[in-house]
């Protein structure tokens, strides 16, 4: 990770934490950056980058390792949650936070720290195709399942369909098999786009707390066992098995080791999960995964 970079990162989230509680900034103002960041700088992002994307035979894995990682995680909260005895909110919010990562927030400056231009339009097909439609599809339906209710198709498909940085995503293969955009579109996309990381770990450090219950410990323990550390392997190994390699096996690790989506808590609030183990898991995920993703980068192959 370059230096300009990690300053970036670390600056911007300690920027955010230190406005929150010294110039007590409007309660809405982290919303209001996030839709920003999900409906402006994100979909610009993607505009840029898809059409850059130079295809791979196993560019399909990146998508598919976060289904992986999903469906991993909700195995592993089912059966812990069996084993302990957990309520089933409990074992609702574990499996959002072992199965959902922040691909994007988080993942997307880390990943254009570690890995360049070139690994961010992987992260960002990666978080699209892979990310983005877990949590529309597969988060919406534990949180619905553990807290007693029904997913509804069309609300997901809906959902994802009209998902701006979906529709970005869509517009951005078009213009790739075209041959890319002229560069005043090009430049235009690209600098709405770097607006992301700044904006949004600005956002994520106005957000952060960090509140340790030790009757939660475990189950946090549980999420974060699996997140940040049991699903990397586990999407090294079946990439390594597929004959993924190079940057979109590196790619796919390091996606599946980011921390907890911050949707994960919102979505255990929204549904009456268990949301403080999903914000414990939020905070404590975050500080890590900035230690041990680097890490983790260390060991793959460039």
């Amino acid at each position: 990770m370059n230096t300009e970079s990690l300053v970036l990162i670390a600056g911007c989230l300690v920027l955010g934490w230190v406005v929150a509680r010294i110039a007590k900034p409007p309660p809405v103002l982290s919303q209001q950056l996030n839709w920003y960041v999900l409906n402006i700088a994100l979909p610009a992002l993607v505009l840029e980058l898809i059409p850059r994307v130079q295809f791979d035979p196993h560019l399909w894995f990146l998508p598919v390792s976060m289904w992986l990682v999903f469906a991993g995680g909700w195995m592993v909260s089912v059966l812990i949650g069996r084993w302990l005895g957990w309520t089933r909110a409990r074992v609702g919010a574990v499996a959002l936070c072992t199965g959902l990562g922040n691909t994007a927030l988080v993942g997307f400056p880390l990943i254009e720290a570690l890995r360049g231009k070139e690994g961010l339009a992987l992260a960002a097909l990666t978080d699209q195709l892979g990310g983005s439609i877990a949590l529309a599809v597969g988060g919406i339906t534990v949180a619905a399942v553990y807290s007693g209710g029904r997913p509804e198709p069309r609300v997901i498909a809906r959902r994802v369909l009209l998902f701006p940085a979906f529709i970005a995503l869509v517009i951005g293969f078009i213009v790739n098999a075209l041959g890319g955009w002229p560069p005043v579109i090009e430049s235009f996309v690209a600098r709405v786009g770097s607006t992301l990381t700044p904006v949004a770990l600005f956002s994520i450090g106005l957000q952060f707390s960090l509140h340790l219950d030790r009757s939660r410990l475990g189950a946090t323990a549980v999420a974060l066992g699996w997140k940040l550390a049991l699903a990397p392997v586990a999407i090294f190994a079946f990439g390594t098995l597929v004959g993924a390699g190079g940057l979109v096996l590196a790619i796919a690790v390091l996606q599946a080791a980011m921390a907890p989506m911050v949707s994960t808590a919102i979505l255990a609030s929204q549904y009456n999960l268990d949301r403080e183990v999903a914000n414990m898991a939020l905070g404590a995920g975050l500080l890590i995964s900035l230690v041990t993703v680097p890490w983790m980068d260390g060991l793959l192959p460039t």
